[in-house]
């Protein structure tokens, strides 16, 4: 199973042929599994409440388990009478969630991961006749330079195998911790603390300037970096930002002249062109754009901290033999790029 949030956990396989789901008949359950309970609460309505947990909203509950907004209300409903409180309240146009909503978001969390990694995850894997699809989250950097090699590679040993790649949000955390993705590739200094990680690959920094940049021709001084603009990255996040420059604020007492700020780390070489700019961005970024832009590619004039990329996966999966297997192939892949 690729996400919790898509189906229900305990009768997938269980609904009679030809039969709609028994999500889409308003969770009218098959009687066998209508004594799935614990203290009176009918287990399958802890996907549900998960989904209404994360989205607070009915239809976008609904829309998320596949489900009629019937259904989905009916869910609540039974839910609301389980747990004797509104769990979603209406505040003007808006749906909020109740302190006791609130406070079950972890456990409910915690428990479906749980039986996702014990449960549902089958106990031998063989990438050579897998179709399961991996989601990874990543940056436009990660994406540039770690994922053609790794394609290469799934290609070469597992052509079943898919990956689908989201970008960082602003709680990338907060997605591993819900099981919204299976890997997240992250600088270590922004991993979370409560799941396991190895350091994947590592970079180094160099600086880019405009082929025909009216200051800087035969070298890069500090004080040229101190007084030109900048094109700087700064994502969703801010992270990528605020880890430079916060050091180089700690390092040097002042901040660097920032002009342009863009989503995305691999087009500020292309920024520069035409400008007086300068642009700090990875190595392996820079020479791929130096193949293509007319650019100069500078060391820095100052010591930079090494960028280590670091490999996450959630805890409850790390028994996983698709994920172990997985993890391992970007592991080789790491140390070859």
């Amino acid at each position: 199973m690729d996400s919790l949030d898509s189906r229900n956990l305990f009768c997938e396989y269980q609904c009679k042929p030809g039969v709609a789901s028994c999500w889409n008949r308003g969770l009218a359950l098959e009687p066998k599994l209508q004594d799935m309970r614990f203290n009176k609460l009918d287990l399958n309505l802890l996907v549900a409440l998960d989904a209404l947990l994360a989205e607070r909203n009915i239809s976008r509950a609904g829309e998320r388990l596949h489900l009629s907004q019937p259904a989905m209300s009916n869910a609540l409903a039974r839910l609301r009478n389980f747990f004797g409180d509104e769990l979603l309240a209406s505040q003007g146009r808006q749906m909020v969630l109740t302190p006791r909503a609130l406070g079950l978001i972890e456990p409910v969390r915690e428990v479906l991961m749980r039986i996702d990694s014990t449960i549902t995850t089958p106990p031998l894997f063989d990438p050579t006749e897998s179709t399961r699809t991996f989601v990874l989250l990543l940056s436009d950097f990660t994406t540039a330079v770690f994922i053609p090699p790794l394609l290469e590679a799934l290609y070469q040993q597992a052509r079943g195998i898919g990956l689908e790649l989201r970008s960082l949000n602003d709680k990338p955390a907060e997605q591993l911790e819900q099981g919204d993705a299976d890997l997240l590739i992250i600088p270590e200094q922004f991993a979370a603390v409560d799941h396991p990680r190895a350091p994947l690959f590592e970079e180094q920094y160099l600086c880019v300037t405009w082929a025909n940049h009216s200051r800087i021709r035969e070298e890069l001084t500090f004080n040229d970096y101190l007084e030109c603009g900048h094109v700087v990255a700064n994502y969703a996040t801010g992270q990528q930002r605020a880890a430079f420059d916060g050091w180089f604020l700690d390092r040097f007492g002042i901040n660097r002249k920032v002009e342009v700020s863009a989503p995305s780390m691999a087009a500020l070489p292309q920024m520069v062109v035409g400008t007086d700019r300068i642009a700090t961005v990875h190595r392996r970024l820079a020479l791929q754009a130096e193949k293509v832009l007319p650019i100069k590619l500078w060391p820095p004039p100052l010591e930079v901290p090494m960028l280590v990329q670091t490999l996450q996966w959630h805890r409850h999966r790390d028994a996983d033999p698709a994920l172990q297997w997985m993890r391992e192939l970007a592991f080789g892949v790491g140390r070859f790029i």
